[in-house]
């Protein structure tokens, strides 16, 4: 098992990004990367247990469960079910944090996961900078 970890500030009030980035259907919104996304069975997108499938913009397809979703501590847990990337007991966490001087908020983004033989790194660089990092650009750019 390996684990990714990535980390930013965010020029902006910790409630205002979670508010962007709380709905778990919304990765089309605040991603570079997805192209569309829907909820599995019509559930509400923030219900513990819903699936999300979502189409990245290179074509792959991937599914995830979430596993907790916290307003209180403005932090989502979710799992991949599906995905070309052939990672297994994928559970990764997102997690916003105050930042009371200058009203920012820190970022943190962290994976653990079983990757295929031989992949360890080339799948650590692409979740850690492909996914995570360049969603964190993003949302940086927005609330620039």
């Amino acid at each position: 098992m390996i684990k990714v970890y990535t980390s930013t500030v965010i020029a902006a009030p910790a409630d205002v990004v979670w508010a962007r980035v709380r709905d778990f259907n919304a990765l089309p919104a605040w991603t570079p990367f997805v192209a569309d996304s829907r909820i599995e069975g019509g559930l509400p997108s923030d219900r513990v247990g819903c699936i999300r499938n979502f189409t990245l913009k290179d074509g792959g397809v991937i599914r995830e469960q979430l596993l907790t979703l916290s307003d209180y501590d403005f932090q989502c847990t979710y799992s991949i079910l599906d995905s070309p990337m052939g990672v297994a007991n994928y559970v990764a966490t997102l997690k916003l944090t105050p930042v009371t001087d200058g009203n920012h908020t820190f970022a943190e983004w962290s994976a653990e996961f079983d990757p295929p033989p031989g992949r360890e790194t080339d799948l650590a660089e692409q979740i850690g900078q492909g996914v995570f990092q360049a969603a964190f650009n993003a949302l940086k750019q927005h609330f620039r």
